[in-house]
């Protein structure tokens, strides 16, 4: 077999094993990254480098794995975008873990979310009490987005920017 068609095919099994564990592993460990984290991705790409390229160590090798991860990193999105349930089935949904002041035990254990980090999330965010928080969502990427109820404390807002062109069309 071209050893560049190997390249490709290991790389693609190897993307796909990267995806199907960061799924089951859990959005919470992609936001919060801590030294042990940070080592195993290390780890994690000098081991799967050999299981892409074999024994082709060329700078062509390299690049084609590179390139067929890049490219299937694309595909991904744009098909997670057109196809919902691909999305569905690759990403989690926001889950709500305060509402109202009322912490929802059984989402914080389903999601290991221990009292330390939640408290954690609710300071960072300027709130002294759970009972002040008036939602509180564990969102996709892992991160925690906090709305409290007092009118004193402002909220940051992310409003992403939409492309002209789109929305022209979906008009």
């Amino acid at each position: 077999m071209n050893s560049y068609v190997e390249i490709i095919l290991r790389s693609v099994a190897v993307y796909t094993f990267m995806v199907v564990a960061l799924r089951i592993f859990g959005k919470k460990e992609l936001s919060q990254l801590n030294t042990a984290d940070v080592i195993l991705i290390l780890l994690i790409s000098n081991s799967v480098q050999n299981a892409m390229v074999g024994s082709n160590t060329s700078l062509q090798g390299g690049l084609v794995a590179a390139a067929v991860l890049f490219l299937l990193n694309f595909i991904i999105k744009k098909s997670m975008y057109r196809y919902k349930i691909l999305g569905e089935l690759l990403q989690d949904k926001p889950e709500i873990i305060i509402h109202n002041g009322a912490p929802d035990y059984k989402v914080l254990a389903r999601e290991d979310i221990t009292h330390d980090e939640l408290m954690e999330a609710i300071r960072e965010h300027g709130v002294e009490n759970v009972k002040d928080v008036k939602l509180a969502v564990l969102e996709m990427d892992g991160n925690i987005s906090i709305i409290s109820g007092s009118v004193d404390l402002k909220q940051s807002h992310y409003k992403r920017r939409r492309n002209r062109k789109n929305l022209t069309t979906m008009s």
